[in-house]
């Protein structure tokens, strides 16, 4: 079975192919771990930070929709998608980590995420959506003990853990996997990347300003004024990044986007290495090369196809 065809794409060049757009989107959202890493330990809320994402997304593209007269209140279907999308999707993997990483540790929550790719396959094939070749099958497999090593080398220990916060993490890849599923199979034909990124980022923001106004406090907004540098690279980050996963989205299919966090996971060490100043352990930088052989395995099998 062929991939599903969401709506007319124009390959004009390699940069618009899946691969790239892979390798792009997950390269922009690894590098937005390590401003997130900076952004918490100068007392920036999480709830907070995520909600800047969304807020970036819509300052950027509101304008060039507007200029190009694409801006227009959504069709009904685009309506449905960008309500279920937003809140669904994005809004609740990201509150479901915000609660229980301080119970579980961001290493287990890692690993959650790195699940994801798993999940779903598992949904695609159940769907028929998706047929994935062996090579494709390989890279996530490798991206998947790659992601685990990298989880390992960061030092993942669980101690007593409530068993309800474990339960709570598990259900991260779910969410994320009937995400990239439901919107490879509700993206409205002939639907604009652009448009949709917009509005569902724009539902996703709604939520996160009533979560935030009910439980950030007031100091939590003034931590902005604190950083404004970091306020502005996210906003700018956030704008880059939804243009590109949004393309991917439709080019690509749910399993190639689910491995969007194999390759954040290894540009957000470099990046850390680089900009940080920080070391990571020899079973760290293995995931890492093993998380590199599974995007390689990935391309090739999108090639093959």
């Amino acid at each position: 079975m062929k991939p599903l065809v969401l709506a007319p794409k124009a390959r004009t060049s390699w940069l618009n192919t899946p691969p790239a757009l892979l390798l792009a989107s997950g390269a922009l959202v690894g590098a937005g771990f390590p401003m997130a890493k900076v952004a918490s330990s100068v007392g920036i809320s999480p709830l907070v930070w995520v909600l800047l994402h969304a807020l970036g997304v819509m300052l950027s593209l509101g304008p060039v929709l507007w200029f190009q007269q694409r801006i227009a209140w959504p069709t009904r279907k685009e309506w449905r998608y960008a309500m279920f999308a937003g809140p669904v999707t994005f809004a609740v993997p990201n509150l479901i980590a915000f609660l229980v990483i301080p119970h579980t540790g961001a290493g287990y929550t890692g690993i959650m995420y790195a699940l994801s790719p798993v999940f779903t396959l598992v949904l695609a094939l159940l769907w028929r959506m998706q047929v994935v070749n062996r090579w494709g099958l390989a890279g996530i497999v490798l991206g998947l003990a790659g992601a685990l090593l990298v989880s390992v080398g960061r030092g993942v220990t669980l101690g007593d853990v409530d068993s309800q916060w474990l339960f709570g993490a598990a259900l991260i890849p779910l969410f994320l996997a009937g995400g990239n599923v439901f919107r490879t199979r509700a993206w409205p034909e002939g639907a604009s990347p652009d448009r949709l990124a917009f509005w569902s980022n724009g539902a996703a923001l709604v939520c996160y300003l009533v979560l935030a106004l009910g439980v950030a406090g007031e100091r939590a907004w003034l931590s902005l004024l604190g950083a404004p540098a970091l306020v502005v690279g996210q906003l700018l980050l956030s704008g880059l990044t939804a243009p590109v996963l949004f393309r991917l989205q439709q080019q690509g299919g749910p399993v190639m986007l689910s491995q969007i966090g194999y390759v954040a996971a290894a540009t957000s060490l470099g990046a850390a290495t680089v900009l940080l100043g920080e070391q990571y352990s020899d079973t760290t930088w293995q995931g890492a090369a093993l998380i590199a052989a599974g995007v390689a395995a990935t391309v090739y099998a999108n090639r093959r196809a």
